[in-house]
């Protein structure tokens, strides 16, 4: 496996929440900081909501952005549902919480599943795309940061060993929040 994209937002006006999101990011080259509270240069504005030390690193995939072009008709660039690190040969739902990979000189542990938002329909154009998201069940994976380092496209990515104990899945964790069909899913606030 290998990490395809390095995604970083700027502050950009959005309608929802307070008027600004770093949700639209964008691919850069060469080496990016991950620190604790994620990549450098990466702009988080809703902190009630996104960030911090259980949501450092928003983490999807090749298999997932698949999916998403074939039910939407479209090619979609790295960055479009506002992750920083899209993974090659992986899918999220079946990760495991707790499961550690390391890419580059980084080790994160995933720690939850992303929950859709009305930014997220927002940035997609589309007010329905909560409903689309939960349908998918393609969540992606929020993760924490175990060790610190530096990332870039192209650097290996490898799953290390499941820590002892039984843990759910990203799908269980992205069920759990809905607690019923895809069709119940609220519109959470972003």
């Amino acid at each position: 496996m290998e990490l395809l994209s390095v995604c970083v937002g700027q502050p950009r006006a959005v309608k929802s929440k307070s008027g600004w999101s770093g949700i639209h990011k964008q691919s850069v080259s060469g080496p990016v900081q991950v620190g604790r509270l994620g990549l450098s240069g990466d702009h988080i504005l809703d902190t009630a909501h996104h960030g911090g030390t259980e949501q450092a690193v928003y983490l999807y995939t090749a298999p997932d952005y698949a999916a998403w072009e074939g039910v939407l008709g479209r090619t979609l660039a790295p960055g479009t549902f506002g992750e920083n690190l899209l993974v090659s040969e992986l899918e999220s739902a079946p990760m495991r919480l707790g499961q550690r990979l390391r890419i580059g000189e980084v080790v994160l542990e995933v720690a939850s599943a992303r929950v859709p938002c009305v930014t997220l329909a927002e940035r997609m154009g589309d007010p329905d795309f909560v409903k689309k998201f939960r349908e998918m069940r393609r969540p992606g994976v929020y993760a924490r940061v175990v060790q610190e380092g530096h990332v870039q496209a192209g650097d290996p990515v490898e799953l290390l060993d499941m820590p002892p104990g039984e843990s759910g899945t990203i799908l269980d964790n992205f069920e759990a929040w809905f607690g019923g069909s895809p069709a119940a899913a609220p519109v959470t606030p972003d």
